[in-house]
């Protein structure tokens, strides 16, 4: 356990769970489920037995620094690691690993976003000890998979090689497809959604970087003399600088030959959008997930999350989201929650405060 880390991704804003989800309180750190624990707070937790305290690292945004510290108080500073800007996942997950891997050239990691769902958490477990026993001695970069209950467009698709192996070789990566082919890929059977969880030593990971994105393995290679140190925020502040913005998957995983998948059930969702929150939540005789002081007349098939210092009154709603966060009243079809983002823009151009 001593040589096992898990880097958890935590600074994005997830605009698609408007209202709730805002830049300077992003969804990552709300108790969204009414557990009283937050997505971040949830993330952590699950990792207990997997790894000790002292190699968790939580990436984040600058702004984000003293919620981390509020919510993951055990966490040091060095820690909580800040990204000046936002350059998707790639640069996020490269500063963490080479900054690990200074202290530790042994340290075989867990890289996870801090908004997932996981509702078997024994079973998560198990499936990341397996993820880590394959990476330990091989180098190898592990995603994990997750079985598709339906044809999904918003998911990436990972194509497995079919065989007795619980690691298995992964065939191809593809991007939110359109729904003719997510069908197709169901219909074939050899296909997982990617969970967007990934496994590997720092070994494999430092040479697949330097083989697909050598700018970004340069810059953080950089840091060796400034890991841990007090002139690492400078040194951070320039590569940030110098940096493209690439997410992990288009960066590495879908160019590299040695990629494997680890197909696994645990109850995921990534919690994206307020669909997949209903889809994750308790529903009551008529198929709504509710959470305030409600009164429901006719409705069903609705996701409804409000203050509980209003009462609101709801009738005749079929399959609606209605939200109301912090000033912001959202009352949308749920088959149209892809449209959030574009409220988000309008919004934006009315009045800061309200994104």
């Amino acid at each position: 356990m001593q040589d096992s880390y898990v880097i958890i991704m935590a600074g994005g804003v997830g605009t698609r769970f408007w209202p709730f989800s805002r830049t300077d309180f992003p969804k990552q750190f709300h108790d969204v489920l009414g557990t009283g624990k937050t997505l971040l707070q949830q993330t952590v937790e699950r990792f207990d037995g997997v790894c000790p305290i002292e190699n968790i690292y939580i990436v984040t945004s600058q702004e984000y620094k003293d919620i981390v510290k509020e919510q993951v108080p055990a966490l040091t500073d060095d820690q909580i690691l800040l990204e000046p800007n936002r350059r998707n996942t790639a640069p996020c997950i490269a500063y963490a690993c080479y900054k690990i891997a200074a202290k530790n050239p042994n340290a075989n990691v867990v890289v996870a976003p801090a908004d997932h769902i996981i509702l078997k958490e024994e079973n998560f477990r198990d499936t990341i000890n397996i993820a880590l026993g394959a990476t330990r001695n091989e180098d190898i970069l592990v995603t994990l998979g997750i079985q598709p209950s339906r044809p999904d467009t918003g998911y990436g698709y990972i194509q497995y090689i079919p065989d007795k192996l619980t690691v298995k070789k992964v065939k191809s990566f593809t991007e939110k497809p359109h729904l003719e082919l997510a069908l197709q890929f169901l219909d074939s059977g050899d296909f997982v959604w990617n969970a967007g969880i990934f496994v590997w030593n720092v070994n494999a990971f430092k040479k697949a970087l330097k083989s697909f994105q050598p700018n970004i393995a340069e810059i953080f290679e950089g840091g060796d003399s400034h890991y841990y140190l007090e002139t690492e925020d400078t040194f951070v502040q320039r590569a940030y600088q110098h940096c493209g913005s690439i997410s992990i998957d288009n960066g590495i995983m879908e160019k590299a030959n040695n990629v494997h998948v680890v197909l696994s059930n645990f109850g995921w969702s990534d919690l994206g959008t307020w669909k997949s929150l209903y889809e994750v939540s308790e529903k009551d005789a008529n198929l709504n997930v509710t959470d305030g002081n409600l009164i429901l007349h006719n409705t069903t098939n609705s996701i409804i999350k409000t203050p509980k210092d209003k009462l609101v009154v709801v009738n005749g709603l079929d399959g609606f989201i209605v939200a109301e966060y912090d000033g912001v009243l959202l009352i949308c079809k749920k088959e149209d929650e892809q449209k959030v983002k574009e409220f988000v823009a309008e919004a934006k151009e009315l009045d800061v405060k309200y994104v």
